[in-house]
């Protein structure tokens, strides 16, 4: 199973059999049309671009209406990824559901975490600051020294500094999925995942 394509609508908690609260991640999955399937012959390597979402109809342009056209979908995915593609038997337009995970396995989810903007070091990457007396008011968020003196007489490559925060990729390895609506293309994970409600998330078999 090569993964889906979903959206992340929020946490919330259930309370499991024993009766003690879980705290989840809700993610709408799915469905995902096949839209190309890539070939090593014909591209060089195995996979499949998935698709998710729509484009609205006034927003949609003529190069993404042919490439959806030729998967024979009546609309324009929004969002398109590539999925490693390992002996599956797939065909164009065929769409994946939340169906093809099973409650109880173990998924990886992938996006975008927070965009913080530019930071100091307490913030990013939680350094303990200054004193706070002995006139010690101009040093309280500052990073204090960052390098040696005479040798090597410059900053060592990679010093935690102040700078841009967030914004990147990160993965959430092996979150256990505690339910699934299928009605409503639900998931359920344990735990966190990255970024905010309505952030793209890439959702693969974990182990």
């Amino acid at each position: 199973m090569p993964g889906l394509i979903g959206r992340k609508i929020g946490m919330t908690q259930i309370f499991d059999d024993d009766g003690k609260a879980v705290g989840v991640t809700v993610l709408e999955v799915g469905p995902c049309p096949v839209v190309q399937i890539k070939t090593a012959e014909h591209d060089g390597y195995d996979a499949v671009q998935l698709g998710f979402d729509r484009v609205k109809e006034r927003n949609v342009r003529k190069p993404g209406a042919g490439h959806a056209a030729r998967a024979g979908l009546d609309h324009v995915p929004r969002v398109l990824a590539e999925f490693d593609l390992e002996g599956e038997d797939l065909e164009l337009g065929q769409e994946l559901t939340v169906e093809m995970f099973d409650v109880g396995s173990r998924v990886n989810v992938t996006g975008a975490t927070k965009g913080r903007g530019f930071q100091g070091v307490v913030k990013r990457h939680g350094f303990a600051g200054g004193r706070g007396s002995h006139g010690g008011s101009s040093v309280l968020r500052g990073p204090g020294s960052i390098g040696a003196g005479t040798d090597p007489s410059r900053v060592i490559k990679g010093r935690k500094m102040a700078g841009r925060m967030g914004g990147t990729q990160r993965m959430a390895m092996s979150r256990k999925v505690i339910g699934i609506d299928a009605d409503r293309n639900l998931l359920l994970v344990q735990g966190s995942v990255p970024g905010g409600r309505n952030n793209i998330v890439m959702v693969r078999p974990g182990r």
